[in-house]
């Protein structure tokens, strides 16, 4: 190990604000790039069609990973009623469509009721879970049968910020392991109409909040300056 490297090596938390369509392991990829070291993992995986806060250790502090992942998160983001998709969001084509012209304020809002506290929630089949070592989603990609047990999780606020209609915006404050893709099918199953997930963005893990992070080109200028930094 030499100086210029030691900073990165002996642990960091970087707040990022991941870009539409990066993936997770993008980010990782990106920033094992920049510090010039090997040892790069992140605390929660962003879909690629999410962005918002991602938390990514280096070196020493890649054991943290766990703790941050434990931590309670919030989301604001938009659910498109009146459609269907195979992954509960944009990463597929929406289907069984379905008229929506009878909802009313008041039904929406009492759906949300029925989706917070400690709930049951079934895991999208397009996901990176694994089963028999496989992840779900490359078995649902080649038409595998996939079979998901619904799981335990906690919606502590489920608020609607906005209505317009067919999108609905909302926030979300959740416990670890919550997925908002199932959230925003299963909110319009109870509707009756369908619904997906069209917009997602997460704004804070535990007391660490978007608003703080750096973006990708933010990262591209301080992590090389303070790699120079360290320089003798």
């Amino acid at each position: 190990m030499n100086a210029v490297d030691n900073v990165f090596a002996q642990g960091k938390v970087l707040l990022v604000n991941k870009p539409l369509t990066w993936t997770s392991f993008n980010v990782v990829s990106k920033i094992r790039y920049l510090s010039k070291t090997k040892k790069v993992g992140h605390a929660g995986t962003l879909d690629p069609l999410a962005t918002g806060l991602l938390i990514v250790c280096t070196g020493k502090f890649t054991k943290k990973i766990n703790e941050y992942m434990a931590q309670e998160k919030e989301y604001t983001g938009t659910i498109t009623l009146g459609a269907i998709t195979p992954t509960y969001d944009l990463e597929s084509e929406p289907t069984d469509f379905k008229d929506i012209g009878h909802l009313t304020g008041q039904q929406l809002y009492e759906a949300t009721k029925v989706f917070t506290g400690d709930i049951l929630q079934t895991p999208p089949i397009h996901s990176a879970i694994k089963q028999g070592g496989k992840r779900v989603y490359e078995m649902a990609r080649k038409g595998q049968e996939v079979k998901l047990e619904p799981r335990p999780v906690t919606i502590k606020e489920f608020e609607l910020t906005g209505i317009d209609l067919p999108r609905v915006h909302f926030r979300v404050v959740c416990t670890t392991g919550t997925y908002i893709r199932s959230l925003a099918n299963d909110f319009g199953a109870h509707l009756g109409v369908g619904g997906y997930l069209s917009a997602l963005c997460r704004t804070r893990i535990g007391n660490f909040h978007v608003a703080d992070a750096q973006t990708i080109e933010e990262l591209e200028i301080s992590i090389p300056g303070e790699r120079a930094a360290q320089q003798p």
